[in-house]
């Protein structure tokens, strides 16, 4: 069975009218909801101030008041970003034979593989985005028949990235901690500490004929504690704020942390997960490269318990992290 591709339907659409299914209602379309000639100032936070407290309390307000902020001066090297940047393009410029290798099995449980649908779509609307997932940590969730074989320095890229990428998560799970009163340990335990799922995505838009009409990820929260984000430099990412939508400023070298749903779930509430969407170009592909920090499947999450007393209930159901998930993708109530 073929499976239509968003990359297939652009490389046919050019100037030509593009199917129905991708339209999105007028509510929604970015031509028309997108507030134009203003960037959302999101926080931008300088990972190597000297000042730690001052970078400490720019983590817990931009999570507790935003949902999302970019991170500058990460420690992760510029020449590891655009490795993995690099074999990341290359495989989505590969033949479609190729990279349909590592589709995702029909009818598979899980989300990792090459494919095009990831959730329930509301009124058969679909996204302007092919995607890739695979687990990169850890080791015993790894399963490498999804990781691309050519180019052949994919795995090795993808592995350096992780490196660094640890140091960065460690850090953001200290500070989000101190910032609810808690340890600077106690946050990242209670997330399911060293075995929590490191899940990357490729996010592959490529240019469409009609980006006004179409959306490439529509409106969500992440079902992640956070996700950490590189983008290529071709605008796209919006937030919404009091309802309405605006462009994230671009910012080059920049990490973009989401907070996601496990964490306001986690934190009963006080960090808040980013309502979020993605435009597409006229002329440019669009590629970022999520990595979402998740719980395994059968971790239950839910408030911490030193953040519940009776004058502040449990805002959140307690439940398995992959109840959680069937819920979300299917748009079955929490």
């Amino acid at each position: 069975m073929e499976v239509l591709r968003v990359q297939t339907v652009a490389s046919n659409s050019k100037d030509a009218a593009i199917p129905a299914m991708f339209v999105r209602p007028e509510t929604e379309q970015p031509g028309i909801t997108t507030v134009h000639g203003v960037n959302l100032e999101v926080p931008i936070i300088d990972f190597s101030n000297p000042n730690e407290e001052k970078v400490l309390h720019e983590i817990i307000e931009a999570s507790s008041k935003w949902g999302m902020f970019q991170i500058v001066n990460h420690e992760i090297p510029s020449n590891v970003i655009s490795k993995l940047q690099s074999v990341g393009k290359e495989f989505f410029e590969l033949p479609q034979e190729e990279k349909e290798l590592y589709a995702k099995p029909i009818g598979s449980q899980s989300i990792e593989g090459y494919g095009t649908k990831l959730q329930k779509e509301v009124n058969g609307k679909k996204g302007w985005v092919d995607h890739l997932f695979h687990i990169i940590w850890p080791p015993s969730n790894i399963n490498y028949r999804f990781w691309p074989k050519n180019p052949p320095s994919y795995r090795e890229a993808n592995e350096e990235y992780l490196k660094y990428l640890h140091g960065v998560v460690d850090k953001l799970f200290k500070s989000m901690s101190i910032g609810l009163g808690l340890e600077e340990h106690e946050l990242k335990e209670a997330a399911g500490g060293d075995d929590l799922i490191h899940l990357l995505k490729i996010n592959y838009y490529p240019p469409c004929p009609f980006p006004d009409l179409v959306l490439g990820v529509p409106p969500h929260t992440d079902m992640s504690y956070m996700t950490i984000l590189v983008p290529n430099e071709v605008q796209g990412l919006q937030a919404s704020r009091d309802g309405r939508w605006y462009d994230v400023k671009y910012v080059p070298d920049a990490l973009v942390i989401h907070i996601g749903d496990q964490l306001e779930n986690l934190s009963n509430g006080k960090y808040k997960a980013v309502f979020h969407r993605t435009t597409v170009s006229k002329e440019e592909t669009r590629i970022s490269w999520p990595v979402f920090i998740e719980p395994q499947p059968e971790y239950e999450v839910g408030p911490h318990p030193k953040l519940v007393n009776e004058d502040n209930p449990p805002k959140y159901k307690t439940k398995k992290y992959k109840d959680y998930a069937y819920c979300k993708l299917n748009k079955i109530p929490q």
